[in-house]
């Protein structure tokens, strides 16, 4: 079985790294073709993104890297990443992906009327600055394939490099992501 993971703005940073060596990823996709952005700031990174990829692009650049997986996929993303694997659950071609494992995509928002073809848990943060979580989860809720979790901790709490990144909350869905993707 493949698990890709599907980077945020950031891109491959070493504690990207670190995780993929601890979940056993096949792959991590990221919006820079594998180059180390060494960003200073959330602020620098998702200006950056935004300049130069966008989230129709990152989109383009998943899709390729799944097109050259074979067998059964979990995907785990984070931020941006989860956003654009929520973007391409419409489809599923010949049932590759698995499942999907989605870390505070708040670019959900923008797209409730997608319907999942593929199992996707959501985990939302406890709030976000620009929108009502507890109203997103609402709107998905109901849908198939959709298992939503609203967690204590805020958007970024997966990613060291984050103003919010939370140790605690980080080893509880590094276990469980390793309980679940082995």
């Amino acid at each position: 079985m493949n698990i890709v993971i599907v980077s945020d703005v950031f891109g491959i940073t070493p504690a990207l790294i670190k995780l993929k060596e601890k979940l056993g990823v096949t792959i991590i996709i990221d919006p820079y073709n594998g180059k180390s952005m060494d960003f200073k700031s959330e602020a620098e990174a998702y200006s950056c993104f935004i300049a130069k990829i966008g989230l129709d692009d990152y989109i383009s650049i998943v899709l390729k890297a799944l097109a050259s997986l074979d067998g059964k996929t979990t995907l785990i993303g984070f931020s941006i990443g989860a956003s654009a694997i929520w973007r391409i659950s419409l489809t599923n071609e010949n049932n590759f992906i698995k499942q999907a494992f989605c870390f505070y995509g708040s670019q959900i928002r923008n797209f409730t009327q997608i319907e999942p073809c593929f199992k996707i848990n959501l985990l939302f943060p406890k709030s976000e600055p620009h929108f009502d979580v507890v109203e997103l989860i609402k709107k998905l809720e109901a849908k198939a394939n959709v298992k939503i979790t609203q967690v204590e901790y805020l958007h970024g709490f997966m990613n060291y490099y984050s103003n919010n990144f939370n140790n605690t909350g980080y080893q509880r869905y590094v276990t469980l992501l390793q309980t679940i993707t082995r």
